[in-house]
């Protein structure tokens, strides 16, 4: 049996021309893929400059660098606690050189800003976990406190006069003192800065008289003796600090906070260019003097596979919306 379908002359062109133009992309695409990459790679920081988030960028950009060939340039944008950073890299080209150096705080943001962006679920994909680490009460040396259960009696006694900093509005370091206060019973002034190395300098100085920070920004100035450290917020001590009690053993039941940092590339992201990055950023992470330089900081490399960290971002996301209720946080 005979078609009596015919396919005009010119539709036939316009469709072998829509094949064409679909093939070449294709293949330009494969091509981009596979000499990736050809220029540097921009790794975009949400915190200021010598904050902790930026001491691992780094430390892990400078690796990469090796290991690509190609430049990977640390940018800092610090702002609105590192939402600021997420929606700019959330809008930018899947084409793998753009990445966000991405923290704990950008799942405690959806439950403290009425409205972002961006989905760090959805616009996001994990390339993978770049450290865990405590963080750590630390105190100005002229706070007359020696411990925790000190610390507490000291801020009852003195209503309103106790500060503590943090990076920044919905930073790491804001609701970790939000918990803190919460679950020791204390009422603290929160004081936000534009990241972690501006927030040391005030609490050297006195402008500020605690915080709880993440330990790669808090461990030099420990070991200095520029601040006092009082616990670190893990269930478990920290060889990084010898000598120093966890908060739950200080008598805050219960308290236990890690702050992590992930390598995040806009969705949509080619996959063998994800690949390609989670095999560098393992094999950056496996480097001896990575591994030595994280542990002299109280930092554990990685921690947890790829696949893994969609449902550890989604948790992390619930577990800080509960926080935030409970506590009643704000972004000032």
């Amino acid at each position: 049996m005979k078609s009596n379908l015919q396919i005009h002359p010119g539709l036939s062109r316009a469709i072998l021309s829509a094949i064409s133009v679909i093939l070449t992309l294709q293949v330009s695409a494969l091509h981009a893929q596979s000499t990736w990459p050809s220029k540097p790679v921009t790794l975009v920081v949400p915190f200021a400059t010598g904050g902790t988030t930026d001491i691992l960028a780094r430390a892990i950009g400078q690796k990469l660098t090796e290991n690509l060939k190609q430049p990977v340039i640390i940018e800092n944008k610090a702002g609105a606690g590192g939402t600021l950073a997420a929606g700019v890299v959330a809008k930018t080209p899947a084409d793998g050189y753009t990445l966000l150096m991405s923290t704990i705080a950008h799942t405690m943001a959806p439950n403290l800003y009425k409205s972002l962006n961006y989905d760090f679920e959805k616009d996001f994909d994990p390339i993978g976990m770049v450290a865990i680490t405590p963080n750590v009460l630390i105190v100005n040396n002229n706070l007359p406190v020696k411990s925790v259960a000190e610390l507490i009696s000291f801020i009852k006694a003195h209503p309103g006069e106790i500060n503590y900093g943090s990076a920044g509005s919905g930073s790491t370091e804001h609701l970790a003192g939000e918990l803190f206060g919460m679950m020791a019973g204390v009422k603290i002034s929160h004081v936000p800065y534009k990241g972690g190395a501006p927030m040391m300098t005030d609490l050297m100085g006195g402008q500020i008289q605690m915080a709880i920070e993440t330990s790669p920004s808090a461990h030099p100035q420990v070991v200095a003796g520029k601040v006092r450290a009082l616990a670190v917020t893990t269930m478990e001590k920290s060889a990084a600090y010898p000598g120093v009690p966890t908060l739950n053993e200080s008598g805050v039941k219960g308290y236990d906070f890690i702050t992590w940092f992930a390598l995040m590339a806009p969705h949509g992201t080619p996959a063998p260019i994800q690949t390609r990055l989670t095999k560098e950023l393992g094999a950056v992470l496996s480097d001896p003097s990575i591994v030595k330089n994280f542990d002299e900081q109280g930092v554990t490399p990685g921690g947890i596979k790829p696949a893994q960290m969609p449902a550890f971002i989604k948790n992390e996301t619930q577990k800080w919306a509960k926080v935030v209720q409970e506590s009643g946080a704000r972004v000032d």
